[in-house]
């Protein structure tokens, strides 16, 4: 075996350009390939990433103006939501799963003893936490519950980063801050997406109500869907959903500013049917790279063995058996194609690597980015270097065993 090796790396010195042409065929195919995922896969994170930790298949709607008369009613009438819209929506739409109204004080002081901060102060009912996804973790208290609600407690639930603004390493949970003169008590510490300001906190929507809020109404309610599996499904509910809102309102189910809706599901089906496309696009031309890598190296694998069949004819005069001379070729096609097929594969791997780490570092990942983690799936990394190396293989294969096949005189006297 090791004269095998050994007669195989002498022939690779012999033949550099040869090698490296084969190799950089096998190579270039892999790179670009991770390249062109890596790509996709970083517009798609990042646009998915801008979609927030909140559900999927949330529903925002936000009270607005009229801008059309309606039914003798003038323009410009304001519309408001209040406690009804829950039972209201509830019977209308089954399917509705979640409900939060909020009421929202904008941008207040908020301090303990020396420290402030300006978080902007949202009155919401429990199932909030479940619309956004929101995560209080064991030892750090609880999200608003239905007693808060009831008895419209001044409790407060603020975000990790607040927290460590404004009690610099004491113990959050249990002390009271200040909003705008009004005293709350911290019950609970949430997680969520590291941002730029100052994430909002949260009391009971009865407590917003009695204090910043007591004849305004809500300013918006929020509810999750479930079932609605098809754009078409979204298009619909949308549809009906101003509708109803328009009888219980009295506005025109035409009139977009009286009521303003976004149905996250729907919004996110289409963003991903966009970047669906383009990942199909993505590789079909990672595809082609990769049948160009192929054909390359079928290429000069057959020139390889054509200019070898006078010496596999020597070979079989010699008493070679066609078995060794196909084993040779096989093994040499193995090393080419495997040395140069990893080195495209960890190129690859690590200048997506390189890129996410450079987008990491520069801060490139907060709620507005459009690209972030463009990394692939190692096993399809993997699964391409295979069907390029095997192919390298049976490239070399049936061409060499086609020369071997010839009578040793016929290979002798082959140009």
């Amino acid at each position: 075996m090791f004269d095998i090796w050994q007669e195989i790396f002498s022939t690779i010195r012999k033949n550099k350009l040869r090698t490296f042409l084969t190799g950089f065929s096998m190579a270039w195919g892999i790179f670009m390939l991770i390249l062109l995922l890596g790509a996709g896969n970083g517009l798609k994170n990042g646009v998915s990433a801008n979609f927030g930790n909140s559900a999927k298949n949330s529903v925002y709607m936000w009270a607005g103006r009229t801008s059309m008369p309606y039914k003798g009613l003038q323009k410009g009438r304001r519309i408001k939501f209040d406690e009804t819209e829950k039972g209201y929506l509830k019977r209308e739409f089954p399917f509705i799963s979640s409900f939060s109204a909020s009421i929202i004080h904008w941008n207040p002081v908020i301090s303990y003893g020396k420290e402030y901060g300006n978080n902007t102060v949202r009155g919401i009912e429990p199932d909030y936490a479940k619309i956004e996804n929101m995560v209080v973790r064991a030892g750090d208290g609880r999200f608003i519950n239905e007693v808060d609600m009831k008895e419209a407690r001044k409790v407060i639930v603020i975000h990790r980063k607040t927290a460590e603004g404004l009690f610099r390493g004491e113990a959050a949970l249990g002390k009271y801050v200040v909003v705008d003169g009004v005293a709350y008590q911290v019950i609970g510490i949430y997680e969520g997406e590291d941002v730029d300001q100052l994430p909002d906190v949260y009391i009971p929507l009865s407590t917003a109500q009695r204090i910043y809020n007591p004849s305004e109404g809500y300013q918006n309610v929020n509810f999750m869907v479930e079932g609605l599996s098809t754009s078409q499904d979204n298009e619909v509910f949308d549809a009906e959903l101003r509708a109803k809102m328009g009888q219980k309102h009295i506005f025109d189910a035409q009139d977009r500013q009286a009521v303003w809706i976004w149905n996250k599901l729907k919004s996110y089906m289409q963003t991903m049917g966009i970047f669906n496309g383009i990942n199909l696009f993505v590789w079909i031309i990672g595809i082609g790279t990769l049948i160009a890598g192929i054909v390359g190296i079928s290429n000069i694998m057959l020139i390889t063995v054509k200019e070898r069949t006078k010496e596999f004819g020597i070979r079989k005069a010699l008493g070679a058996t066609p078995f060794s001379i196909l084993k040779l070729i096989i093994l040499e096609a193995l090393l080419i194609t495997g040395f140069f097929g990893y080195i495209g594969m960890v190129a690859g791997v690590g200048l997506t690597e390189l890129v996410n780490h450079v987008l990491l570092s520069a801060g490139a990942t907060d709620e507005m980015s459009v690209f972030r983690n463009p990394t692939v799936d190692l096993s399809i990394v993997l699964a391409a270097t295979f069907v390029l190396i095997v192919a390298g293989i049976l490239a070399g294969y049936f061409p060499a065993r086609k020369a071997v096949s010839i009578k040793p005189i016929e290979a002798l006297r082959y140009e």
